[in-house]
């Protein structure tokens, strides 16, 4: 125990950057190659050898039965698949290759690019390959909405909104760009495209519903579209272009996050920022820092390029403070203190997007990436306050005001129903899951219980207890919504069990009894949902079917997770424990770090167990396959030495 401890604590400190903080790589599916590849195509820009790279790394996530999927052993995926299948034929990809023969079948058999969501759709339409009249509106005069009324865009997610502004330019500007018939893809329409319906059709089940009268809407503003009554346009679209160029300040891109950067780039462009316009470099610049320039290897012969969605240099930071520091690191290591000193150094100091709801508060927090000044995010915030507490540092004073101002801006954004969301205050209006091009599921930023669940384990570290009426209102929150069989939902990772953990441990911290029979619950699901090898794993498949929660091949990450839960239910004797404490050992490799990944050779890819939107887009975060586990391993050995001791739970 104690030399996996200290292995593993050599090689996370080993992974820090000289300047005090980690970022390990962040993946995903290989959408964001196909869109690479199609944003370069339609701007006539980019390195052909660099696409070709990001061809060969899209093409080797493809399954047997010819499509992609959103994560490793997930099924196919329509949009994710067509844009695949075009981005291969775009690079010469011929369509008698067996890859794409098989993927067109798959394809075809799944409904075909009608099935596709609005906007796998709107980038089809910018090649010819889709027909803008027939794509749901998204109207840039929704900027124009004020704050007060009902149909605002600070109502959507804060990642929907930093995607869909820039989304919306390109909507009312239309690009298209030719591109040779060998490239298209009329052949992915069920009967050919002639004879496609690629409107969407309105529920006659239920004529009386919130989808039918957005579809209505919809249908009635393509007819203005058509006839050129928008007498706002012009307004609109000045606004959405100086909110956009407001929000490219102080950030590494549009809301720091690939889809909106990639919007951001197009955008400007049909506004007629030209090439060597000092945004438009700025913006490209920002966008191509994402990628990752790959050398052959074992299992890949060739070269590649990949992207990440974004990058999470606060996010690792603080986990690996604070699993360091739970793993008995000084407080005054110099080491610490360096990764405390540049965590500090991207407090936000700006009023953001948050402050449209929350508008008397002083700004404080912190994001996720290495500079998004508008969106700071609660969960963030709160690891990092969790990380800060594990180093003592010199400017006492100084740190201690940070403290101060990060936990006023968190009670700040505390929503109505106790918890908390991400990045906005009270974003939960339901209605707006009914829009046409709310297919991306992800409009909405509620409360959920991981945050809430962490927000807790946080103010009980800074001397918050069960007499405060937040935290009473937030431990009401959570034990609401608990499901019936003793487990929690997890927004931000990959599920249950990560949903679950976060709670027991808010709980645990808050001073909720070990003993009351919703603990036990939980702990008892956990025990249920273990391998027989000992681990513990789980699907982001559970997402789509909540019946499969807690099945999945075993991951060190979600073992430690596991754990840690059943360590902050008050269960540190039993098999359960015992077996998953053995399962992380005995896989610990001999660098002191853990393996996390699926497939073999070419195919072979990292799991994920981070969610970026469910059931649309999921992550690997490659370094929670370190901290987690270190901090389950530590936090054991702390629950033996208090039995040891005799104040065992």
């Amino acid at each position: 125990m104690e030399g996996a401890i200290a292995a593993s604590k050599d090689f996370l400190f080993a992974q820090q950057h000289p300047e005090g903080f980690w970022c390990g790589e962040l993946e995903a599916d290989a959408m964001l190659e196909a869109d690479y590849i199609f944003l370069h195509t339609l701007l006539d820009s980019g390195d052909p050898a660099r696409l070709k790279r990001a061809c060969v790394e899209m093409m080797r996530y493809q399954k047997d039965d010819g499509s992609w999927s959103l994560y490793p052993g997930g099924p196919g995926n329509i949009s994710l698949s067509v844009k695949c299948y075009f981005s291969a034929k775009l690079m010469g990809v011929g369509p008698g290759d067996p890859r794409l023969a098989k993927c067109r079948q798959w394809i075809l058999a799944h409904g075909g690019v009608v099935a596709c969501n609005t906007f796998t759709k709107l980038y089809l339409c910018a090649l010819g390959q889709y027909d803008y009249d027939a794509v749901p509106a998204i109207p840039p005069e929704i900027v124009l909405f004020p704050d007060w009324f009902y149909f605002n865009i600070y109502e959507i997610s804060s990642w929907s909104r930093s995607i869909l502004v820039p989304l919306a330019i390109i909507y009312a500007k239309k690009p298209f760009r030719k591109i040779p018939a060998e490239h298209g893809i009329d052949e992915l329409f069920v009967g050919g495209r002639a004879n496609a319906n690629l409107r969407l059709r309105m529920d006659r089940n239920r004529i009386f519903s919130w989808r039918n009268a957005f579809l209505l809407a919809d249908r009635i503003f393509h007819l203005t579209e058509a006839v050129h009554i928008r007498p706002l346009r012009k307004l609109a679209l000045k606004r959405a272009e100086q909110w956009m160029l407001a929000r490219l300040e102080m950030s590494d891109g549009l809301g720091a996050i690939y889809p909106a950067m990639l919007n951001a780039i197009l955008a400007l462009r049909c506004l007629g920022y030209s090439e060597d316009d000092p945004q438009v470099i700025r913006a490209r610049d920002e966008f191509e820092r994402l990628g990752i320039e790959q050398a052959p290897t074992a299992e890949m012969s060739e070269p590649t390029f990949r992207m990440q969605p974004a990058v999470s240099p606060v996010w690792d930071t603080a986990q690996a403070i604070y699993a360091l520091g739970e793993a008995g690191v000084a407080k005054d290591d110099p080491r610490m203190i360096k990764a405390a000193d540049w965590l500090l150094s991207k407090e936000v100091r700006h009023k953001g997007d948050w402050a449209v709801k929350v508008r008397n508060t002083e700004p404080g927090g912190w994001y996720f990436e290495y500079n998004n000044e508008f969106y700071p995010d609660t969960d963030d915030t709160a690891q990092v306050l969790l990380a800060l507490s594990k180093v003592d540092n010199p400017r006492e004073r100084y740190h201690y005001e940070v403290a101060q101002r990060a936990i006023a801006w968190e009670f700040s954004m505390q929503c109505r129903e106790g918890g908390w969301g991400s990045f906005d205050k009270d974003n939960s209006k339901m209605i707006f899951q009914y829009i046409p091009f709310a297919d991306h599921n992800a409009m909405l930023d509620p409360p959920t219980v991981d945050i809430t669940g962490r927000i807790l384990e946080m103010l009980a570290t800074y001397g918050y207890t069960r007499d405060d009426k937040r935290v009473q209102k937030a431990i009401k929150f959570i034990l609401s919504e608990q499901e019936p069989d003793g487990s929690w939902f997890g927004r931000w990772g990959v599920n249950y069990i990560y949903g679950t953990f976060l709670v027991l441990r808010g709980l645990e911290a808050i001073g909720v009894d070990h003993h009351e029979p919703q603990i036990q619950q939980a702990a008892e699901w956990i025990r249920m949902v273990q391998n027989p090898d000992g681990g513990w794993g789980e699907t982001c498949g559970t997402y789509t079917d909540p019946n499969t929660r807690g099945v999945g091949a075993s991951t060190p990450s979600q073992t430690a997770w596991a754990l840690l839960g059943l360590l902050a239910a008050g269960d540190d004797r039993s098999d359960s424990i015992a077996k998953g404490v053995r399962w992380l050992l005995t896989r610990q490799r001999d660098d002191g770090s853990w393996d996390e990944s699926y497939g073999e050779g070419s195919a072979r890819q990292a799991l994920y167990t981070g969610t970026g939107f469910p059931q649309v887009f999921y992550l690997s975060y490659n370094l929670y396959r370190q901290y987690f586990p270190l901090l389950a391993l530590t936090t054991y050995r702390q629950a033996m030495q208090r039995a040891a001791n005799g104040n065992g739970g």
